[in-house]
């Protein structure tokens, strides 16, 4: 590269504004100098041209690219020496390569090199949102987009860290001033302007990842378990009269309330099929028998699936598929075909079922068709998240698993809605990306991929609390995709419908109080404590009654003036996962909470303890109220204890690294809701961890 055409090195920030002709790029580059009081280099071409017009009436042609690019390097060069701490540059060397590119099919070795080699920290890709203003050094105004897409294309293809800048001026101008603070944290926090670039595209804010940077150093502190909830304590038990009862005067109270389901359905069905994946990977028919590799690996798992193989509600399909695959498959000997079965139940080319969502997969089987966990659960919502004739379901689901879920739907809908008189309404979200968290390596430090990118990973369940905020609902039912019935589902629906009725007469007495309270009615004050002591399993603070008045009130309308949850709890059975439990903050404030087994310091004999004593399980049976006394959303978010996440061990191409995952849904993102916890019957709890659980009787025909 010749020395006319080499950057000067220097601490400055360069800000580069790059795009077509006539998008903005000067008035920006104007604006942001005057706003960060400094100065902009302005376009050399502009001023080279317009003088060989005038002078020779000729236009711009191949011949002028280089010296172009000569006059472009001298200005900025010499901004650099007037600039204060940033330079905004209208054009750049990488412009002038783009012109000679797209008007006259070539570019000068000497220009290419340099426009590659000079850097900036960012670059502004201007949109052509804006009018075209003609002038006598502009043409091909009909063709902007194909020109745009050629300077995109062109910071793609030399990996330059850019960020696109569409509005009116205005917007653009407010737009890039706040990109410009973040990119300065962004580097003084030790990331690169690639790293920014993926950062800002991801739609995390700087300021959360720092906050995961700094819980992967210090570690997330274990939960402090008290006691675990029992009935009479922390759990209320139910009388079958009751229960009915609960529903009754929720259904007597539904038709001023907006409902909706929402069923929690993103995840692939991997961990379903794991004890078979597993399988194929480590079997080799040609030198083992089946029953050989369950003795040697103690797979008991794969013994019952091939036992109860029969049973599936996919089988038939399956085997006719095996049929039409190997003509002689009935004459092949018995190791064989469950290997082929296995395999094409597995196989990307055929069904693929642990790369596919659990909702679509077959799950029950009935005289006419086979039904998935999607359809099972529209039954569901029809029976008792329905108000007025109508009733909502809103999925959670993978963007790229939509329109499954969707051909699922349009086929049974309408046989749903005419066997329950219901409209049923669904709707879907998908987690978003900008709850997804950064990965770390061994020494805390942000792990890189092969391309030296950033790598973010899911945040979990625990994202969804922003799915769940954005619902314009009352009262909110939520159930996992796979914990489905095939039988009783109107059973099901009574205790569903039951804990929506002890949130509702909750409900209304908290909203009562509130407004007394509002209107100055202090004589309810004992009234009150005693029902937050006694229905809402509130802990008051020490000294709480040696406070002033105002200060108890004020607390008080803390302590009910919140979302609040109604939680189903089943009998513990050995099922791995969450339960209720009283536990201690790091401000001693005791109260309610579903708390994992991984939250807990097992090492500290005392936790183990109560950890052990647990007489009920979180079966994910919830009815949320999420409007307030005033009929104003709650913001969720604000209800989080954000403490309370997991560091989990991964690896990525072989590398191990450290995730964060956010706190659960049900756990810490509902941490400081007002909490109540529910015996409900074990029938309620039908989860399908394997695909061995559909041979149980909740899953197979009466």
């Amino acid at each position: 590269m010749e020395k006319n055409l080499k950057q000067e090195q220097s601490e400055i920030v360069r800000i580069a504004l790059f795009g077509p002709e006539s998008t903005g790029k000067t008035t920006l580059a104007k604006q942001l100098a005057e706003h960060f009081n400094t100065v902009w280099t302005p376009e050399f071409a502009r001023d080279y041209l317009q003088m060989k017009l005038d002078k020779t009436g000729q236009i711009c042609d191949v011949n002028d690219m280089l010296p172009i690019a000569y006059g472009q390097t001298k200005l900025e060069n010499d901004s650099l020496s007037i600039a204060n701490k940033y330079l905004f540059c209208d054009t750049n060397l990488m412009v002038t390569k783009v012109f000679s590119e797209v008007y006259y099919d070539f570019c000068d070795p000497l220009l290419d090199k340099a426009a590659r080699k000079h850097k900036y920290d960012l670059f502004f890709l201007t949109d052509i949102d804006v009018p075209w203003e003609k002038d006598d050094l502009r043409d091909k105004p009909e063709d902007r987009e194909s020109v745009f897409a050629v300077f995109k294309q062109t910071l793609v293809e030399n990996n330059k860290p850019f960020i696109t800048l569409s509005g009116d001026k205005e917007f653009r101008l407010e737009k890039a001033i706040s990109i410009i603070g973040d990119l300065e944290k962004a580097h003084k926090a030790g990331f690169s302007s690639s790293d920014f670039v993926q950062i800002y595209e991801h739609g995390i804010s700087l300021e959360n990842i720092q906050k995961q940077l700094t819980i992967f150093k210090k570690g997330i502190s274990k939960t402090v378990l008290v006691e675990a909830a029992k009935v009479s304590n922390g759990i209320l038990k139910l009388s079958e009269n009751d229960f009915q009862q609960k529903a009754a005067f929720f259904d007597a109270n539904k038709s001023s309330l907006k409902l909706k389901k929402f069923v929690p359905a993103s995840g692939a069905a991997s961990r379903m099929f794991k004890f078979l994946s597993e399988f194929l990977n480590n079997f080799d028919i040609e030198k083992e028998s089946i029953n050989a590799y369950i003795n040697r690996k103690k797979d008991s798992e794969l013994s019952i699936f091939i036992v109860g193989m029969n049973k599936f509600p996919f089988f038939e399909e399956v085997y006719l598929k095996l049929k039409a695959t190997f003509p002689n498959f009935d004459n092949l000997e018995r190791d064989y075909k469950n290997y082929y079965f296995i395999k094409l139940l597995l196989s990307p080319d055929f069904f693929d079922f642990a790369n596919k969502p659990k909702g679509v997969l077959p799950f029950h089987e009935y005289k006419d068709h086979i039904a998935t966990a999607v359809e099972e659960q529209l039954h569901e919502c029809a029976f008792y998240a329905s108000s007025n004739g109508v009733s909502n379901l809103h999925f959670t689901v993978s963007q790229a698993h939509q329109s499954q879920f969707e051909n699922i739907i349009d086929a049974v809908k309408s046989k749903v809605e005419e066997e329950s008189a219901t409209v049923i309404n669904t709707s879907y979200s998908f987690q978003n990306k900008s709850t997804d968290t950064i990965a770390v390596d061994l020494k805390n430090k942000p792990f890189r991929d092969k391309k030296d990118k950033l790598l973010f990973r899911p945040g979990g369940h625990g994202a969804l609390i922003e799915n769940l905020n954005n619902l314009d609902a009352d009262i909110v039912f939520i159930k996992n995709i796979d914990n489905v019935i095939q039988n009783h589902v109107e059973s099901i629906a009574l205790y569903k419908k039951a804990l929506a009725g002890v949130l509702v007469e909750l409900q209304q007495t908290i909203f009562n109080y509130l407004n007394a309270i509002d209107n100055g009615g202090l004589e309810q004050l004992d009234e009150i404590i005693g029902f937050a002591k006694n229905k809402l399993n509130v802990v008051l603070i020490d000294d709480f009654w040696k406070y002033t008045l105002e200060y108890k009130i004020s607390h008080l309308k803390n302590i009910l003036d919140r979302p609040i949850r109604v939680c189903g709890m089943v009998k513990n059975e050995g099922e791995p996962g969450g339960g209720p439990f009283w536990i201690q903050d790091s401000k001693g404030t005791v109260s309610l909470q579903i708390v994992e087994s991984s939250q807990v310091d097992l090492t500290n004999a005392n936790q183990a303890e109560i950890l052990a004593s647990a007489t009920h399980f979180n079966p994910v049976d919830l009815v949320c109220g999420i409007r307030n006394y005033k009929n104003e959303k709650f913001d969720l978010t604000q209800f989080v204890d954000h403490n309370s996440g997991f560091i989990v061990e991964k690896t990525q191409n072989g590398k191990p690294l450290k995730g964060y995952e956010l706190p659960g849904l049900w756990n810490g993102a509902m941490a400081k809701w007002t909490t109540v916890f529910v015996e409900v019957p074990l029938i309620t709890f039908n989860p399908v961890k394997t695909v061995n659980d559909l041979l149980k009787d909740a899953h197979r025909p009466l």
